[in-house]
């Protein structure tokens, strides 16, 4: 994979972000579209408690190998907010960890694997302690 490869995030994207405590992992996928480092996209996720299937919308931006973006959900209830991720690209641009936040709520870890590279190491991100 090329230099500018790396830096284009744009494509499917397989995930798991991890909630505190001992609340269980859940597992999204994303679709991003990365212009010269405006991140726009889609995600959809299971709520892990009704199992219904959730969309938002993603927007935010990348600066070299540092990603940050905004999720906002597209469920018309006040029990979905707005959650804030800042992450880093690896070296080969195949996955992007960091940490995710409500603020005065709570927060955790995600780690999202390129779509194209998810099989062989998506267990990796499974095993991920949250802390």
């Amino acid at each position: 994979m090329s230099a500018d490869d790396v830096r284009d995030l744009s494509g499917a994207w397989h995930g798991i972000f991890n909630y505190p405590h001992s609340a269980p992992p859940t597992d999204f996928e994303a679709t991003i579209n990365d212009s010269a480092g405006a991140l726009v996209g889609s995600i959809t996720e299971v709520d892990p408690i009704t199992g219904e299937t959730l969309t938002a919308t993603l927007d935010g931006g990348r600066t070299g190998t540092r990603v940050h973006f905004t999720k906002y959900y597209e469920a018309d209830d006040e029990n979905f907010d707005t959650v804030f991720y800042e992450g880093q690209v690896a070296e080969d641009g195949l996955e992007i960890h960091g940490r995710w936040n409500i603020p005065g709520a709570w927060s955790g870890s995600f780690i999202m694997i390129r779509a194209k590279g998810a099989e062989a190491t998506i267990e990796a991100g499974i095993a991920q302690t949250v802390r």
